[in-house]
């Protein structure tokens, strides 16, 4: 992974250059040299604002994946089939990269109504300069403010906002929540939800381990780990009860 955070890195570096050398070697040969004015608004002031948006849009999709994590539903997701996989036995089926995808597209299916209406509102209008940054960025968190607030728990969102009394500036009555209230909130509140569900989920499994592990030992099979001999009955168990359908189709009703 950070071979290839590094890789991802080095080529949004290494592109820039190599368009901007591209078009200078383009302009040279047409006869025609660069104008680095059209690229850069006149003035200090407008230039060193054109920068720091740049610089900003780079943090933001360098954080894409963090933030995805924070304000979705894939932190209650990645928890549960991280358990249904203990509670098998098996430390390696399904793969990581299977699970992870089908924890983001189960995030995408759940989401999608904020991130169209995030789109339709704030993000689209910005791309067409209809909007101004400021207000853009008001339309598109409004939604995630709202899908968060609906499913933080209130006495996490209580926690947060005692524990900024003394750091954030006083909220008036009425006013909205900021965000680096909810988000936190929203974070342990999924945590919670999500080890909830892990535990109803290792249940069964859990009983299914004592009864081989107590069978085993009635059988004066001492050397004969129960776990091999329970394996197979637990994959058995979660094939019969149609375990992916009900475990996703679970997941997916909890924030409907």
């Amino acid at each position: 992974m950070i071979l290839r955070s590094r890789s991802l890195l080095a080529a949004g570096l290494v592109l820039p250059v190599l368009v901007l050398t591209a078009g200078a070697a383009f302009a040279q040969a047409s006869g025609q040299l660069p104008d680095l004015g059209q690229l850069l608004p006149s003035g200090e002031g407008a230039m060193t604002g054109r920068i720091v948006q740049m610089i900003v849009l780079l943090t933001v999709l360098s954080l894409a994946p963090g933030l995805l994590i924070m304000v979705t539903s894939f932190t209650r997701f990645a928890i549960a089939l991280s358990f249904l996989r203990s509670g098998l036995g098996l430390q390696s089926t399904p793969a990581n990269i299977v699970m992870v995808s089908l924890a983001l597209f189960m995030t995408f299916y759940v989401m999608a109504p904020t991130f169209d209406k995030a789109w339709e509102e704030g993000l689209k209008p910005l791309t067409e300069n209809r909007i101004s940054h400021e207000e853009a960025y008001q339309k598109i968190t409004a939604p995630f403010r709202e899908f968060m607030l609906r499913h933080v728990r209130e006495k996490d969102l209580q926690l947060f906002d005692d524990l900024a009394a003394g750091s954030f500036a006083p909220r008036a009555d009425g006013e909205a929540i900021d965000l680096r209230i909810i988000i936190p909130a929203f974070m342990i509140s999924e945590l919670r939800r999500g080890f909830e569900m892990g535990f109803l989920i290792l249940l069964p499994f859990l009983v299914i381990d004592m009864i081989v592990a107590t069978l085993v030992m009635s059988m004066g099979m001492m050397m004969m780990p129960p776990t091999v001999i329970a394996l197979p009955f637990k994959v058995l168990f979660f094939i019969l009860i149609d375990g992916w359908n009900m475990l996703v189709g679970g997941l997916v009703r909890s924030f409907f």
